[in-house]
């Protein structure tokens, strides 16, 4: 009976990290609200932090089977077997998705993200003078980086380094996507290509900074958990409340770039409303269908909530 628990419990993880990674493939959504949500954040924290010198120590003095216990080795095995099975298979598909079902996909995570304001507003507390200011800043943190305009990398095999320990502080973030951050660096593109062609060496290098920025990252995140609690809570409330700015669905766009494949793209952007949608662009803007999926992503996250309690 142990064993098929124990069974259930790594493929609910290996779920988990496969939401992860879905929401990290999309820009605008970040693999570490559904940490969040799902009840994992701590954990993941904690796991990564274990990874150092310590560690390394007592793998020197005891082996690997204390060590892997130390930095809860099956639990980021599986986590992260979710999280690059699921980025690496769904690629293609929410490219294709965010090409022709633009609308519907940013409603539906428009959903997503309001449900998870909720869930982490709640672990706020008491909201005072200290944590509304908090929240506020990072919203207008989230929503100034939101507002910034993608850039067109012409990548050296170094950026790709780079660009995973820049992108990767931003996935572990509720509410600020890594994704996001690699469009502003122009490397979106390049990295998904990357995966989709099956570069290995590159797709190495970006794990490689990944790994990198994610060890150094997740100490100072955990550090501020651990000091200031409830101002943090507070904080990575207002980054998914600023994050909103990006998933609306309905945005005129004002000028356009060329990428390095000779696609023209949106460069500046600002939201209005389906009916001046509608005018300017001549589509359909889908309201009723869009508000459907915003509320089915909703629900969807506090069922989750429900669920992982």
């Amino acid at each position: 009976m142990s064993q098929l628990q124990s069974k259930r419990d790594f493929l609910l993880l290996f779920l988990k990290g496969a939401g992860m990674g879905a929401a990290d493939v999309v820009p605008g959504v970040s693999g570490g609200t559904i940490a969040f949500i799902t009840g994992i954040y701590a954990r993941l924290l904690n796991a990564i932090k274990s990874i150092n010198l310590d560690a390394l120590t007592l793998l020197k003095r005891e082996g690997l089977k204390a060590t892997w216990q130390y930095i809860d080795g099956t639990f980021l095995v599986t986590l992260f077997a979710g999280l690059l099975t699921s980025a690496a298979s769904l690629a293609k598909l929410i490219t294709y998705l965010l090409e022709h079902h633009k609308l519907l996909v940013w409603s539906f995570f428009f959903g997503l993200i309001i449900a998870s304001f909720i869930y982490v507003a709640k672990q706020v507390k008491s909201w005072d003078a200290k944590t509304i200011i908090s929240c506020f800043f990072g919203a207008l943190f989230a929503f100034a980086v939101t507002s910034l305009s993608p850039a067109e990398a012409n990548p050296q095999w170094w950026f790709y380094f780079l660009a995973g320990a820049i992108a990767i502080c931003a996935m572990i973030l509720p509410g600020i996507s890594g994704s996001f951050i690699l469009l502003l660096l122009g490397m979106y593109g390049h990295v998904l290509t990357a995966v989709t062609e099956k570069q290995f060496s590159l797709i190495a290098l970006f794990l490689v900074g990944c790994v990198v920025g994610l060890m150094v990252f997740s100490r100072f995140l955990s550090w501020l958990l651990s000091r200031f609690e409830q101002l943090t809570f507070a904080l990575l409330a207002g980054f998914l409340v600023g994050s909103l700015n990006l998933l609306w669905p309905w945005k005129e766009v004002l000028s356009t770039y060329t990428n390095s494949k000779g696609i023209e793209k949106p460069l500046m952007q600002q939201n209005i409303m389906p009916t001046e949608f509608a005018l300017l662009t001549g589509q359909d803007p889908m309201t009723l269908v869009c508000i459907s999926l915003a509320v089915t992503g909703l629900v969807l996250i506090l069922a989750i909530e429900k669920l992982t309690d």
